[in-house]
């Protein structure tokens, strides 16, 4: 089972985040998507697998009504996960998505892919790059 947790302001990183469930399902594992203010703990602690999709906001950090607070609460439980992240920008360029990830590589979480950036609403080529990462995070 893969759970994939989102936050999405204009709607792109909730796209990406179906991609993956698409890729997710493609390989043959069950997933739910669940916007981050209906995520709780046990939607982390209660499966293996997990990915967070955040957009860049701010001066390049994830949301801070909701995904903020939510990693704040999970980012202990994640080291022994499978984890994988993503989320869409439209400006500078990208360095939220990499802040996140070594941030997570602070509390010992091993991403299973580079994490996945995509610039303003994913396109065909970023479509097949999310499937590619839900088919990689199902097979983890």
């Amino acid at each position: 089972m893969v759970n994939i947790i989102y936050w999405s302001g204009t709607g792109n990183t909730e796209q990406m985040a179906h991609y993956i469930e698409d890729g997710v399902k493609a390989a043959g594992e069950e997933c739910k998507v669940i916007e981050v203010s209906n995520a709780t703990v046990d939607d982390v602690k209660n499966v293996d697998k997990v990915a967070f999709g955040c957009p860049a906001m701010g001066a390049e950090e994830l949301e801070e009504g909701y995904m903020r607070p939510f990693m704040d609460s999970v980012n202990e439980l994640l080291s022994t996960k499978k984890v994988a992240i993503f989320g869409s920008y439209e400006w500078a360029d990208g360095q939220w998505i990499r802040d996140w990830q070594e941030e997570l590589e602070g509390f010992g979480v091993k991403l299973v892919d580079e994490p996945l950036a995509v610039y303003d609403q994913p396109k065909e080529d970023d479509k097949e790059d999310c499937e590619a990462l839900g088919k990689l995070l199902a097979n983890a």
